[in-house]
């Protein structure tokens, strides 16, 4: 009996046992279970992380790819300048043939004024100098900032036969108390219309008393210039320039004839010397402009190959010159400008004038006395049409030769007029009619030259904007 109950006891221990193993075993497949679904939940948690991992790692990749590529192309766009290329064309319609028109002339004043010319070697061609088409010029310009002190413009101008550079200067930006100098070769800023590049201009030719004075290209020459702004609540600027002297049409200091027996022998350079002072108001939604210009240099203005009266003029010239700009703004885009200017020149001097051997058949003392001015009225109703009227005149044309008044004529008169239409900021049509009264040919006698011009003016890139 002894021996069952143990016997018992044990069976029963084992079986106790046993259930308690299973019970183990149920309780660490649970664990396992748990386990298995933590290691899940963990690895949904990480995946966003994973994938912000890549992210960045992508986004590091590229500014990476990004410098490598900027070090390699040594951050060309950083330092490319502004370029712009304005094209000029034109056809024009006119009442003269191309053969007669280089032979007119203002009496006392100036000759070949719309016809080809030759000067330092180079052949000048007048804007719309054809009837028909005409290819005035392309002008490719180019600016940049050289660094906090410096900035350079260049502007090139581009014709059928010959390239020219017509602007490349260093100007200074940093010398502060309203001072600024600029150095190489510029449009000087004597008056208001000279510092102008031509598709700045109202009207598509220049006004009979500038070219007439001054030429084609105007005061376009080497030199420096210094210019101070007053601290002052109104505009208020000087400036003077020391300038080299080569104007084709009324200073130069080059010798003319043969060096070793010159007609005239050369100035020293630089010859040319320019002084101004401007001023401007603002009153409500008027502006007003206005300035007092002189230039005084040595004259030497060679014709002594002209075909027809070979000559030449050695001497001294000063040049004179007010200007009155007034522009009324009705709103953003609808205004209304009136600009004018006057400019008076002396000149005093020797003429000299060849026989067709080329040597001097007489030379008179000469002295020129001359005043003209331009004034015209732009009406600008909205920012894509214009419309304008000019007039020109020379109304003081005083030459004496030997102290002898040569009693030229002062009946010099050009009018014009001109209709605008801009498709956008980038590109200008232009309809213009001229009645020039001012020219005379070899017989004194006037020719009325009347002209119509159909001009188009595009432009592409960055171009600087253009002064009031």
């Amino acid at each position: 009996m002894k021996k069952l109950l143990s016997l018992s006891l044990v069976a029963s221990s084992l079986l106790m046992a046993d259930a308690d193993i299973d019970q183990l075993k149920e309780q660490m497949n649970k664990q396992q279970l748990i386990i298995e679904k933590l290691m899940q939940k963990i690895e949904k948690l990480e995946q966003p992380s994973a994938k912000k991992e890549q992210k960045v790692a992508k986004v590091r990749e590229s500014v990476n790819q990004e410098k490598i590529s900027k070090n390699e192309s040594f951050s060309q766009s950083a330092f490319m300048p502004d370029i712009s290329l304005i094209a000029d064309m034109s056809y024009v319609s006119r009442n003269k043939k191309d053969s007669e028109i280089g032979h007119l002339e203002v009496p006392g004043v100036a000759h070949g004024l719309l016809g080809s010319h030759t000067h330092n070697g180079n052949t000048h061609h007048p804007y719309n100098a054809k009837k028909g088409f005409n290819l005035n010029y392309a002008e490719l310009a180019l600016s940049k900032s050289v660094d906090p002190s410096f900035k350079l413009d260049g502007v090139f101008h581009f014709s059928e036969d010959s390239v020219e550079i017509e602007e490349l200067y260093l100007t200074t930006t940093a010398l502060g108390y309203g001072s600024r100098v600029k150095a190489g070769k510029f449009n000087s800023n004597f008056g208001y219309l000279n510092e102008q590049h031509h598709h700045a201009w109202s009207f598509s030719d220049m006004p009979l008393v500038y070219e007439s004075f001054l030429g084609m290209h105007g005061i376009n020459e080497n030199g420096l210039q210094f210019q101070w702004t007053a601290p002052t609540s109104t505009y208020f600027m000087i400036g003077a320039e020391v300038l080299q002297g080569d104007n084709e049409q009324m200073f130069g200091n080059s010798t003319i004839g043969d060096v070793e027996n010159p007609t005239a022998v050369s100035e020293n350079a630089p010859s040319l010397f320019v002084g101004y002072v401007k001023t401007s108001v603002d009153i409500d939604d008027t502006t007003i402009l206005a300035g007092l210009s002189y230039a005084k240099g040595s004259s030497r203005v060679d014709h002594s190959t002209d075909a027809e009266n070979p000559h030449a003029f050695s001497g001294d010239s000063k040049l004179y010159g007010v200007d009155l700009t007034v522009k009324h703004y009705f709103d953003s885009y609808s205004s209304l400008t009136w600009q004018s200017e006057l400019l008076s020149r002396d000149m005093d001097g020797k003429q000299y004038n060849f026989d067709a051997s080329g040597s001097v058949a007489s030379s008179p003392n000469l002295t020129k006395d001359q005043t003209g001015l331009y004034s015209q009225l732009i009406y600008a109703p909205n920012k894509t049409w214009k419309m304008g009227v000019r007039y020109d005149t020379i109304f003081k044309n005083d030459v004496e030769a030997n102290g002898v008044n040569q009693n030229m004529t002062t009946d010099l008169k050009k009018y014009s007029a001109m209709i605008e239409y801009n498709t956008s900021e980038f590109a200008r049509l232009r309809l213009q009619y001229n009645r020039n009264n001012a020219l005379y040919n070899e017989d004194g006698q006037k020719q009325s030259v009347n002209s119509i011009i159909l001009q188009a003016n595009i432009s592409i890139g960055a171009h600087g904007a253009h002064s009031f």
